[in-house]
């Protein structure tokens, strides 16, 4: 929905002529700050914090500075660039579970079968899931670096940067002999990469949309969907492959990505160029948003859903094995998983523009609360699993494709950079949801993966609980547009 402008700002200087040269292209922060001024849909007037939200300064002696531009046909392109870089950063991490369940049923890291106790088994679960980890960190905490060699080389250098730490980081994960090799090489060097691209595409695509932003938004973070439906299924016929297994893996899905990543750096360039200006690490990070209420509490429900987020991802495979199911259907788990939520990165983005973005998060933070308690703590057959991995796949990918506009609903035009910046160094603390359910795994005495199954669902709902406190503060009004 295309946001109200107000009578005295329709008059506005259009759009300057795409250039294709990016070498003045400045960086995230100077491009969202200067030439996008993003206003919330119509909330309750009566509402003090409601009608702060309303408002956003444009900023002067710029080309642009509205939203009310016309869409060019060039955008789609860059969501095409965007959403590939989905598939190559996210779609890779999401489809860890499978080459997990692989390295732990071969042994890696283990001494032979007769010298393995049952502790060493789950310790060595426990190290394997930190991979995933380590790379979801790197994912996250590297953004201000992003935003910094943006501002000094342009976008089209860092996606360069980045395409050559994610094609080098997986080529060298297979030749890994230890689990802390792939600690540096998928963890460390795959997670930079992927971070210089995602923060690089995140902070050019939704400045090419008005209208259609949340749609365009929901296309573009569907491409790790796109790539935990593919992906899976090439690590599993590589890895059982006699001529090739897991080394190959990593080398042919590290091509893969060099593939999709040059799309990236060939169509992804800001709407307006600007010149460069170098900027400081202060200058990204400002801890001065914490002190809104709002911003704060959006922070901490989507943190605390998002520690439940990577649980079946990772674990799925490991448990349809527990049960008797084949590596492949394990694999088909995670793919389903993937395709599914694929479709509802997309209508998160097509119900945000109806129901109001907010309005829409909780919703799927719920449902997806919900499916991991009533089915997968359930779940025995194959046919079951299939049905938690359906539904859950569809709903519990709202908080990526709403991102953006929800902290630029929030904050305003002028602090979204650093909101933005923030709430991805939040995700550092949610990505160790997998790691902290695992420690619980072992210290308890319970049926295996029950604590996975209760701690995911736990995170979301009470997440879901946070972002409704969120919604009442900022209206009253329970069917109202937020």
């Amino acid at each position: 929905m295309h946001p109200s402008v107000p009578a005295d700002r329709t008059s506005r200087s259009s759009s300057p002529k795409l250039e294709a040269d990016t070498d003045n292209a400045g960086s995230i922060d100077t491009v969202l700050a200067n030439n996008e001024k993003i206003m919330v849909d119509e909330t309750n007037d009566g509402d003090d914090d409601a009608s702060k939200m309303k408002e956003a300064v444009p900023c002067k002696n710029t080309p642009d500075h509205g939203d009310d531009f016309k869409e060019e046909r060039y955008a789609w392109l860059i969501v095409i660039g965007a959403f590939f870089v989905q598939v190559t950063s996210f779609g890779v991490v999401t489809s860890w579970g499978v080459m997990q369940d692989y390295f732990h049923e071969h042994r890696l890291g283990l001494p032979p079968p007769s010298e393995t106790t049952f502790q060493m088994e789950n310790e060595q679960l426990l190290n394997l899931s930190f991979v995933g980890t380590i790379a979801l960190i790197c994912t996250n905490i590297c953004g201000p670096l992003a935003q910094i060699l943006t501002s000094i080389w342009g976008h089209r250098m860092v996606l360069i940067i980045g395409t050559f730490c994610v094609t080098i980081g997986l080529i060298c994960a297979g030749f890994a002999t230890e689990i802390w090799h792939l600690y540096l090489t998928q963890g460390i060097v795959f997670g930079l990469g992927a971070c210089l691209n995602y923060c690089t595409i995140m902070g050019v695509a939704p400045l090419w949309f008005n209208k259609r932003r949340g749609l365009a938004l929901g296309v573009v973070t569907s491409g790790s969907g796109i790539g935990g439906l593919i992906i899976p299924f090439i690590m599993t016929s590589i890895n059982e492959s006699p001529s090739l297994g897991p080394e190959w893996t990593y080398r042919i899905l590290g091509f893969i990505c060099l593939a999709l990543d040059l799309v990236a750096v060939v169509f992804v360039r800001p709407r307006v160029p600007t010149p460069r200006q170098r900027k400081k690490l202060g200058d990204i990070i400002k801890l001065n948003v914490l002190k809104d209420m709002n911003f704060l509490l959006f922070l901490i429900g989507s943190s605390t859903a998002l520690m439940g987020y990577f649980l079946p991802y990772f674990f799925l495979p490991a448990y349809a094995t527990s049960i008797g199911l084949s590596p492949k259907q394990g694999g088909a788990l995670v793919a389903v998983s993937s395709a599914m939520n694929f479709l509802g990165r997309i209508l998160a983005g097509i119900c945000a523009d109806r129901i109001g973005k907010l309005n829409t998060n909780i919703l799927f933070t719920t449902a997806s609360g919900l499916s991991t308690f009533l089915i997968w703590t359930f779940a025995k057959t194959y046919g079951v699993l299939m049905a938690y991995s359906a539904v859950f796949g569809l709903f519990c990918g709202s908080y990526f494709a709403l991102l953006s506009p929800i902290t630029a609903q929030i904050l305003g035009n002028e602090k979204f950079p650093t909101g933005l910046s923030v709430m991805l160094l939040s995700n550092v603390v949610s990505v160790f949801g997998p790691n902290i359910a695992s420690a619980i795994q072992n210290a308890v005495n319970t049926e295996p993966f029950l604590t996975y199954k209760l701690f995911a669902g736990a995170a979301f709902l009470v997440g879901a609980f946070i972002l409704t406190v969120l919604k009442i503060k900022l209206d009253r009004n329970i069917l109202a547009k937020v």
